[in-house]
């Protein structure tokens, strides 16, 4: 197991999203961000069924950074309540993992 994990939000436009991207990039939240859609999602929301046509962001971390990485999220995002969802990686490539690890910032104190 690494301590790497992939952070998911959508974002309401292609413009927000490569936004969200860049801003957590730029800050070493993030090693990469991609950016991809159109997707569709529908969901339920105020008590009715939504259909939204979105952009997805996959932020490729840290663990220790997702606190950091929600943060920055929530700070850039247009939604009330965005989906920022974590997902531990449980292996990878070697040299993908080390160069993520090379391009990250650890929190203060570690």
């Amino acid at each position: 197991m690494t301590d790497a994990i992939e952070v998911t939000t959508t974002a309401s436009s292609k413009d927000e999203a490569q936004r969200i991207a860049v801003a957590l990039v730029e800050r070493r939240l993030a090693a990469c961000v991609q950016v991809q859609g159109p997707i569709v999602s529908t969901y339920w929301w105020e008590g009715k069924i939504e259909t939204s046509e979105e952009w997805r962001c996959v932020a490729k971390t840290r663990l220790q950074l997702f606190d950091q990485v929600e943060a920055a999220i929530r700070q850039l995002h247009s939604y009330q309540t965005p989906e920022i969802l974590a997902v531990r990686v449980a292996a990878g490539s070697a040299a993908y993992l080390k160069w993520m690890q090379d391009e990250l910032t650890l929190p203060s104190g570690e």
